[in-house]
């Protein structure tokens, strides 16, 4: 498979440090779903170039999740010890480093302009990780604020993917460029549904984990709105705090009340229907049927 191929690459790329124990890190990473790798051999292809390019934003990604369960002070990642639980924060932050810096490297041999959209987005990326700590600080109800770092810290980085492949295929990148911001953000929403929804075994880490982390996504704003004064101060007093069963049922069943749920799992589908139509629009069934595994995911 071609995937494989980038994954030789990024092990190339590592092994050319001459270090094993970054390799050996690496190499003990969990991988996820690459879909930012998928989506970039589906625009474009699969010659050497392409696969470097996919090989520099799978570095990047996951150097901003080393960086993330940092920040997060998370154990596990996608159900395995976090690199900063088993080797330190230290670690971490150097290891994700390396990989930043070892990509921006390889980008520059690739194309310029696509070396400019990629910076660019990790620019963003990093925007958007300081804008996740500072609005986790305290329960807000800022929906524009959260849609933008949502934007920043997740969306950037998938939208420069769509159209750095689409500049290096000669298509029209603002077309793929829209594609990939909008599945950036619903990916995200999703992920946030689904902290809710699911159990802590297929989640890979606590249901409700994000809520007490301090991070109040789509769902926790919407039902704000709808509470009664008093139980928005139950909601507020909850805010990183560790639950107890009864009070992650409360939560749970004032989302079900209230059909939050349902709300916020319409607005992340009007971004993916706008996708669907925007690939179908220019012949791209691959493409579309992403989007609308994306919508139908589970973890």
């Amino acid at each position: 498979m071609v995937v494989d191929a980038v994954e030789r690459k990024i092990e190339q790329y590592l092994s050319e440090l001459d270090d094993q124990y970054v390799l050996k890190l690496y190499k003990g990473l969990p991988h996820g779903k690459r879909l930012r790798t998928k989506l970039i051999l589906k625009i474009a292809g699969s010659s050497l170039k392409i696969i470097k390019t996919a090989a520099t934003v799978e570095m990047i990604h996951a150097a901003s999740l080393l960086h993330d369960d940092v920040i997060d002070d998370a154990n596990t990642r996608r159900g395995k010890k976090s690199v900063n639980a088993s080797e330190g924060n230290k670690t971490a932050i150097m290891m994700g480093d390396i990989l930043y810096s070892k990509a921006f490297f390889e980008l520059n041999d690739i194309s310029s302009e696509v070396a400019k959209v990629i910076s660019n987005a990790v620019v963003q990326l990093s925007l958007g990780e300081l804008a996740d700590v500072r609005l986790s600080e305290k329960f807000h109800t800022n929906r524009d604020a959260y849609l933008s770092m949502l934007y920043q810290k997740t969306a950037s980085l998938m939208e420069a993917s769509a159209e750095s492949a689409a500049i290096l295929a000669g298509k029209n990148r603002k077309a793929y460029r829209q594609y990939g911001h909008n599945l950036g953000l619903a990916f995200q929403m999703i992920d946030d549904i689904l902290d809710i929804t699911e159990d802590t075994e297929t989640l890979g880490k606590p249901a409700l984990h994000d809520f007490v982390e301090g991070k109040v996504t789509l769902p926790y704003i919407y039902l704000y709105e709808k509470l009664l004064e008093e139980e928005r101060k139950v909601l507020v007093s909850l805010h990183k705090k560790i639950l107890t069963n009864d009070e992650e049922l409360w939560i749970k069943s004032a989302m079900k009340k209230h059909r939050i749920i349902e709300k916020s799992y319409a607005e992340a589908k009007v971004l993916v229907d706008e996708a669907i139509d925007l690939m179908e629009s220019l012949g791209e069934e691959d493409l579309s049927n992403i989007a609308k595994a994306m919508i139908e995911r589970k973890f």
